[in-house]
Parts: structure tokens; C-alpha cells; sequence
């Protein structure tokens, strides 16, 4: 028996494929370096969805664009009830208030989430909603309701490149949970929702955040390495650093590295973070001969999401709002199975008497 279901097959899949042997990510037959950076959010949704949920790209922007103004409509009078809470339980508020009934759900979904960050990040800040603009591209209209302002050219690249990455990656735990939810027949939208609450463990989704905490903490390049042994010292967990999947470097982390340093020189700390990293792993290869413990993808998340002008407690709806693709392509994936979900557990409990 394999607690955690390690290595379990449970679906078949024809959407990506986690190499974790030989660092390797393939998104509907392509390794993702052919897609992040190269082209945009709804181009490689055009991709993923193909044959599931769309039949080749036939104007994704302009439908999530029009979702996105859908779900604004539904979800706007609720801005009032986002007071007091973080950004990730307003954004699960917020998606779970989308109607089942809607024309085009799976683009009520994609759309729906990137408005339901937006609007939960600045719900917990105190601000009201921005309205989206239909005929914006997804990465540049999203980054607008969060912050308020345009983003400007390679701002909305980095972000194109972001949601890209992170759009779909094997059968994690929130996708496994979104397919689960699905074979019952529940709808993509609620697949979503419950991905999300997935999502939302500091496990799986929380990470990036703490990135930057330990930064703040080095403080400087010169702390850097005596920092960095130290806590090695004392058993804490380098983050950013180490994926229970990849045995080798996690090919998100390049990818987002050239993202993030296409933004190198503006008013943020990425040339900080080279160094921290070029630190941390030689600490860790000299602290932990033959492990390999390379750099994950969190690590440059919380850099590029930084720079982008994201609160901490933005970036887990923000990596829902672009896991929302992989969702619905899952959820529309496992109902054409048309077999629900039920696996079985080994009871290791009391067994009543045996009469006498």
C-alpha cells in the first residue's frame, strides 16, 4: 500500500506529463518551453483545451474576455463581503457564487477566476472592484484589475509567461481533487471551486510567499551564505529549493527565471535573488552531498509576481486563476470517462466482537 497514493495511476490523460527523472514538462505534446514566453495565456489554453473543450483557437480571447465581463456582472455586488477575509478564502467566495447555468461555463470558469483574484486580492486591501475590459488580452486585463493600473508591455509578458507555466502540471493534488469532483457530475464550475480549496494548502499552494520572507531575512548578498548554512543547521527547509516530484531541476524554475529577468533593472530585487540562489545552492551541495535539491518553481514565482506588483497573499489566487485552465480540461476530461472516482481504503480499525 502507498499512503499519499504515490505513483498510483488513477486517470489516463492526454494533457501534460510530469518527468521528474529527467526535469521534464510536456503540455498536450509539448515540452513547456515551447509555450512559456512564446506565446500568449489564450493560445495555450487553445492548446490544452483542443478537442475537449474547444475545437482549435477560434477567438479564446474574445470569449474569456467576454466571461470575464460575464462574471464581473454576477460578482460584483458581493465586493461588500470581502471585507475581512484573505485574498485566496474571498476568491473561493467569490467562484463559488458562478452559476452552473451560464452559455459557456468552461469560459465563465477561466474568465471567472481571473476576475475573483483580482477582486479578492483587492477586496482584502480595502478596495473596491475594477471592471475588466472584454477586449483586453487576458494577462494585461488581469494585471490591471489587481493593481489598478495599466500594466505595461513586458509587465504583461511576464505574466503571459507565469500562467502559462503554471496552467497545468500532472495530477497534483487540486487537479486530482477538481477530477474527483467531476466524475460525480457536479460541473466545472464546482470542479473549480473545489480545486481551488485544494489550492488553498499551505502544502500545495502556499508556497511562494515565504520565498520572499527569507529574503527579507538575508537582507543582503553578504549575509547570504552564512545565513542560508545556518538554517540548514538548524533543519529548517531552504524555500524554493527541493520538489517532491523533480529529482533534478524543476524546468518551471528556468522558465520563469528568464521571465523574471527580462524585468532585471526596473525597481526590484531579481538581481538580489540570482545571487541568494547561486548561494543557496552551493550551501546545499556542500551541507547535503548527493541529494539533489535544485531550484522549484516557487522560487522565481515569488521574484516575478514581486516585480509584477503582487501582494504576498495574491499569489495563491493568482496561480488558481491560471490553474483554472488545467482544471476545467481535467473536469471535461474525466466526465467523458463517464466513471466516478471511488477508490478504496485499507481499514486498519477495531473489528466488533465475534458473538459468543
Amino acid at each position: 500500500m502507498k499512503l499519499g497514493l504515490d505513483d498510483v495511476i488513477a486517470a489516463q490523460t492526454i494533457l501534460s506529463h510530469v518527468d521528474g527523472e529527467a526535469g521534464r514538462l510536456i503540455v498536450r505534446g509539448h515540452d513547456l518551453e515551447e509555450l512559456a514566453g512564446r506565446m500568449s495565456f489564450e493560445r495555450a489554453v487553445a492548446i490544452l483545451w483542443e478537442g475537449l473543450v474547444t475545437e482549435g483557437a477560434e477567438d479564446l480571447a474574445g470569449r474569456i474576455g467576454a466571461a470575464r465581463a460575464r462574471a464581473f456582472g454576477h460578482l460584483a455586488p458581493l465586493a461588500p463581503r470581502l471585507a475581512g477575509l484573505t485574498p485566496v478564502e474571498g476568491m473561493r467566495l467569490l467562484l463559488a457564487a458562478l452559476p452552473d447555468a451560464d452559455e459557456d461555463p468552461a469560459f465563465l470558469a477561466i474568465g471567472g477566476a481571473g476576475v475573483a483574484a483580482a477582486m479578492a486580492v483587492r477586496g482584502a486591501g480595502g478596495n473596491g472592484p475594477i471592471e475588466p475590459d472584454p477586449s483586453a488580452a487576458h494577462a494585461a486585463d488581469l494585471l490591471r484589475m489587481l493593481r489598478g493600473t495599466p500594466a505595461d508591455a513586458g509587465e504583461a509578458a511576464g505574466l503571459d509567461t507565469y500562467l502559462v507555466t503554471i496552467m497545468d502540471h500532472g495530477l497534483n493534488a487540486s487537479t486530482f481533487t477538481a477530477r474527483v469532483v467531476a466524475s460525480t457530475e457536479a460541473g466545472i464550475l464546482s470542479s473549480v471551486v473545489a480545486g481551488l480549496c485544494a489550492l488553498k494548502g499551505p502544502l500545495h499552494g502556499g508556497a511562494p510567499g515565504p520565498v520572499l520572507d527569507m529574503l527579507d531575512a538575508i537582507g543582503t548578498v553578504e549575509n547570504a551564505e552564512g545565513w542560508l548554512d545556518d538554517a540548514i543547521g538548524r533543519g529548517e527547509r531552504l524555500m524554493g529549493f527541493g520538489h517532491r516530484i523533480y529529482r533534478v531541476r524543476d524546468p518551471r524554475a528556468d522558465v520563469l527565471k528568464a521571465a523574471a529577468g527580462r524585468l532585471k533593472g526596473r525597481d526590484n530585487r531579481i538581481a538580489f535573488a540570482e545571487a541568494v540562489e547561486a548561494a543557496a545552492l552551493a550551501v546545499l551541495e556542500r551541507r547535503k552531498p548527493g541529494r539533489r535539491l535544485d531550484t522549484n518553481v516557487e522560487f522565481y514565482t515569488a521574484l516575478l509576481l514581486e516585480a509584477l506588483g503582487i501582494p504576498r497573499a495574491g499569489f495563491t489566487p493568482l496561480f488558481g486563476a491560471g490553474r483554472t485552465a488545467g482544471w476545467v480540461a481535467h473536469a471535461v476530461e474525466q466526465v467523458k470517462t463517464g466513471r466516478i472516482i471511488r477508490p478504496r481504503s485499507d481499514y486498519v480499525g477495531p473489528w466488533p466482537a465475534q458473538a459468543a
